[in-house]
């Protein structure tokens, strides 16, 4: 169980964020908030669960607090939604789709004798506030994140969390991931899981390890993007940054995060931001469709899973394992498709004699759609993946020059989103990319009207 500290570090964090908007410029600051409440915070189960509340944890404390400094410091300036119709719909529909799945979902569930209650409106209440504090950290980066310096600031954020982190994370690979017990009291999830081999893989106060590794994959990329920009001497400490980055996720063990460095560095290493804009484009549209293609039994399994078996046997059991449960899940999914089975484990198969969950959900799309059905995985995904298109149809469609932080940045997005279809990395820093890129957009946009109006002015 966490200790008095975890609860302590929850409760006093606000202030910190407080005093983070005091000293720092607003952009800045909220990088400093949301980062370092989710790189040093207690993880779950550490927080506060009050009645008719969603649980307060470090997933939502950091935006929580952040939002309310912004309402108090900069009152009458925030601008909550986004100015394209598409995501200012996607925002209302991720908010509030909880209310329709609780209204289609007010009947108990049966399986044999094991019977799961129905859902009350009292939650989809606090479901509904739960969504918006999820999504804060995308609202306020779309606000204060917006021009080429602030992707930049982005990046040199996330490069410093990675060496930062890495400390932590070097200890943990030598004495196994002992940080969280020493410090908090309790283990974060199944120490099983955190053995790799002969040896660990870190988790920090992080959710789990998957976490880390994809942590040390966004510093390498963002370190490659930030040296490949800049053309001075001091490129080449960022180019080292990016090498002990490299070697630190090697060490993290973590085979898709690997592969994903494999596959994506010589993309930013090689490739102008136009085509790392395509790159990223063609992620999103395979993650939007992907669970369509699922319901519909046309991925490959047999040839993806012979594949797998050339490599490891052992993944290859792990990969059949995954994609037997989608198989499972989606199915169920499909029986309330438009808004989903809805919280308490409604969207599992369960044993009716003994109520033991015999299914298990890995990827954050099977999550989602589960339980918030189509309507929220199209909320959802589509927040995290417009941002993409809208940069590209505003930026590079038009033949603007694009800066390479914006390219690196558009790529570590797609990446995250991809990352969802085995895994649920689902972290406040999705939506701060998400939230920063569509900002950006939005700027452009706004930039490109002005010189659009000003000789109609002129000869007016």
């Amino acid at each position: 169980m966490p200790n008095a500290l975890a609860s302590l570090a929850l409760v006093i964090y606000p202030v910190v964020v407080v005093w983070l908007f005091v000293r720092l410029p607003r952009g800045r600051a909220l990088l400093a908030s949301l980062i370092l409440g989710y790189l040093f915070l207690p993880p779950e189960p550490a927080g506060f669960d009050f009645p008719l509340m969603p649980p307060l944890t470090k997933q939502t404390i950091p935006g929580l607090a952040a939002l309310f400094t912004c309402l108090v410091m900069f009152r009458g300036e925030l601008r909550f939604l986004p100015e394209n119709n598409t995501a200012r719909a996607l925002v209302l529909l991720f908010i509030f789709s909880p209310f329709g799945t609780v209204l289609t979902n007010m009947d108990p569930v049966y399986f044999d004798s094991f019977t799961l209650p129905p859902l009350r409106i009292r939650e989809a209440v606090a479901q509904c506030i739960n969504q918006a504090l999820l999504i804060s950290p995308l609202l306020l980066a779309r606000d204060f994140l917006r021009s080429d310096e602030d992707i930049r600031d982005l990046l040199w954020a996330m490069l410093l969390a990675g060496l930062v982190y890495s400390l932590p994370m070097l200890l943990e690979v030598r004495l196994s991931p002992q940080l969280n017990i020493w410090i908090y009291g309790y283990f974060q999830h199944s120490f099983e899981q955190m053995i790799r081999g002969d040896g660990f893989r870190p988790i920090v106060f992080l959710y789990h390890g998957l976490w880390a590794a994809f942590l040390a994959l966004t510093a390498l990329l963002s370190a490659i993007t930030i040296a490949r920009s800049d053309r001075s001497r001091r490129a080449l400490l960022w180019w080292a940054a990016a090498a002990y980055m490299g070697l630190v996720l090697i060490l993290c063990k973590s085979m898709a995060s690997i592969l994903y460095a494999a596959a994506f560095a010589p993309v930013l290493l090689f490739l102008g931001s136009r085509m790392q804009f395509r790159v990223a484009m063609l992620l999103a549209c395979l993650v939007l469709a992907y669970p369509a293609l699922k319901s519909f039994h046309l991925i490959p399994e047999a040839d993806i899973l012979e594949l797998a078996e050339s490599v490891d046997e052992d993944r290859a059991n792990s990969l059949r394992f995954r994609l037997d449960n989608e198989n499972i899940l989606i199915d169920r999914a499909m029986e309330r498709p438009v808004f989903g089975w809805g919280t308490w484990g409604r969207n599992q198969i369960y044993d009716g004699a003994t109520g033991e969950i015999l299914t298990t959900t890995d990827g954050r799309w099977i999550i989602t759609i589960g339980v918030y059905g189509w309507a929220g995985f199209l909320a959802e995904f589509g927040l995290l993946t417009l941002p993409i298109f809208l940069v590209w149809w505003r930026v590079a469609a038009f033949g603007r020059e694009v800066p390479p932080w914006v390219g690196g940045a558009v790529l570590i997005l797609a990446i995250n989103v991809i990352d969802m279809i085995p895994n649920a990395t689902l972290t406040p820093m999705s939506f701060l990319f998400a939230g920063a890129l569509l900002g950006y957009s939005e700027q452009v946009q706004t930039a490109r009207r002005r010189k659009v109006l000003t000789p109609l002015r002129t000869v007016l």
